[in-house]
């Protein structure tokens, strides 16, 4: 599999504190690897999305206008931002904080320096942990354990009760090791994108007289 490795040459200033990718490389469904070279800062694409892994290293982060997506794991040396879903077939982890407009989902662990924040929901295949607070609108679905409020900068009495607050709709699965966990509901809106987000369920199929079960991806 390709790598394809991007520098400070494939980005411009922009008024705003994030460079903008004017690579000529398609990168919104590029079949290989993504690397991101260290010392950027945030560095924004319209879409971005690897067969492989995505990678910006130390002093980088990943801000997308759409959404940030990847067959193996995503990884930055600072923040990683989305403003549709983030999704990894693998691993997720971010120097600084991760936030997604829509939902956050992993195979395997989630990981940040700082909050996890997704407007819809979070799926991981393994634990989540972040420096400071997890926050979903919608259902947190964890395969083990969950920790909130990790930070090493700040004294335990020193920190704010919403610095290490577990927030969601409904706590699905997971084992809250170590946090304050808050259940605020669904609202009928968030019901209804709930009930229309089919990823990870089953469902039976009826070919030629057989009935199949599936898993919806």
């Amino acid at each position: 599999m390709e790598t394809i490795r991007l520098k400070k040459k494939d980005f411009k200033d922009t008024d705003n504190y994030w460079k903008e990718y004017i690579g000529k490389q398609d990168v919104s469904d590029y079949n290989g690897n993504i690397e991101i070279e260290s010392n950027l800062g945030y560095v924004r694409f319209n879409s971005i999305k690897a067969k492989g892994y995505i990678l910006a290293e130390a002093g980088s982060g990943i801000k997308s206008g759409c959404g940030i997506e990847a067959g193996w794991d995503i990884k930055a040396g600072s923040g990683i931002e989305a403003g549709e879903g983030i999704e990894a077939g693998w691993g997720i982890k971010a120097g600084w904080g991760i936030k997604a407009g829509e939902g956050i989902k992993a195979g395997d662990g989630i990981e940040a320096g700082d909050g996890i924040e997704a407007g819809w929901g979070i799926k991981a295949g393994e634990g989540i942990k972040a420096g400071l607070s997890i926050t979903c609108k919608l259902s947190l679905n964890i395969a083990y354990r969950i920790f909130a409020g990790l930070v090493i900068w700040r004294q335990s009495n020193n920190m704010p009760d919403e610095d290490k607050t577990i927030s969601c709709g409904k706590l699905e699965n997971g084992e809250v090791c170590f946090g304050i966990l808050k259940e605020t509901g669904f609202s009928e809106e968030k019901k209804e994108i709930e009930e229309n987000n089919l990823s990870g369920k089953e469902v039976e199929v009826n070919i030629d007289g057989r009935i199949y079960k599936a898993i919806i991806n």
